[in-house]
């Protein structure tokens, strides 16, 4: 929109000023046809084109082009933080269209929608309660920055699309969110993504105040013990199976010598019997 209007404004200035030099080219050949007296006084008079349309135009098209420089338009969203000579202004201009001061003021757009931040590249190393060694891959955190704060956070927050959340918090909410788990629950999803979820905005809450970012998600798409662990756990697995073989060996040997002792009991009756 600002560029359709700037352009326009730089057209009819074009024309403007092309229309104003044929009109000076055609009243230097009547004045001179006017000194040489082959046009009357009166002729030279009416035949004689004014400049009043063309300054009018020119007036208009460097309206236009400054007007292109004097509002933005928002888009449903986004927010604006408007600068003054790079002084950040306390209030966020709402989406839609707005008005600035041309070529003083600038307006930066915030964007006010659902965002991931995916962690893909680096591993979150952590504990359980019962200090079990634990690591988390694919995490990915949906954020929201709150409109009203949008203003603040431009103006105190370095680099703020990159920075706003940051690696090492999430990994630290989550690695306080896994010690508070038993093994068998670090790896349940519907316990782990709530509790990191959690601790995550109440690290976000502490850093920047409540009600400025808003998680809305957490997923963890991966959360694997070290080898050390999973060795212990395939002990565990295998000594609970040979007890429950072992069991069953030991009740089919008690069952048997229960048949043995009937038969044999059977056989002394009848023995008594003759």
């Amino acid at each position: 929109m600002n560029l359709f209007v700037g352009i326009l404004g730089v057209v009819v200035i074009a024309a403007a000023v092309a229309l104003g030099g044929i009109k000076s080219v055609g009243n230097n050949k009547l004045k001179k046809m006017f000194e040489k007296k082959k046009v009357t006084e009166e002729e030279y008079r009416r035949k004689n084109k004014r400049y009043v349309g063309n300054v009018i135009g020119v007036i208009f098209g460097v309206s236009l082009f400054i007007l292109s420089f004097s509002f933005v338009i928002i888009p449903t969203g986004y927010s604006g933080v408007k600068t003054t000579f790079g002084q950040v202004s306390q209030n966020t201009m709402p989406n839609g269209f707005n008005f600035k001061l041309p070529f003083v003021q600038k307006v930066e757009k915030v964007n006010n929608k659902q965002q991931d931040i995916i962690f893909s590249k680096n591993k979150v190393s952590s504990e359980t309660s019962e200090r079990n060694t634990v690591i988390f891959s694919g995490i990915t955190v949906t954020y929201q920055i709150n409109p009203e704060k949008s203003a603040w956070i431009f103006a105190n927050v370095s680099d703020y699309e990159n920075n706003l959340v940051s690696e090492s918090l999430v990994a630290s909410a989550i690695k306080t969110s896994s010690k508070l788990l038993t093994p068998t629950d670090v790896t349940n999803r519907s316990i782990l993504e709530p509790k990191a979820q959690e601790n995550i905005q109440k690290s976000l809450d502490e850093k920047y105040g409540a009600g400025v970012i808003q998680v809305n998600k957490v997923v963890i798409n991966g959360a694997e013990f070290d080898k050390e662990y999973d060795d212990k756990i395939a002990k565990k697995q295998q000594a609970q199976m040979d007890y429950e073989k072992q069991q069953i060996e030991n009740k089919k040997n008690i069952e048997k010598a229960e048949a043995d002792a009937k038969v044999k009991s059977a056989g002394a009756g009848r023995s008594r019997r003759r």
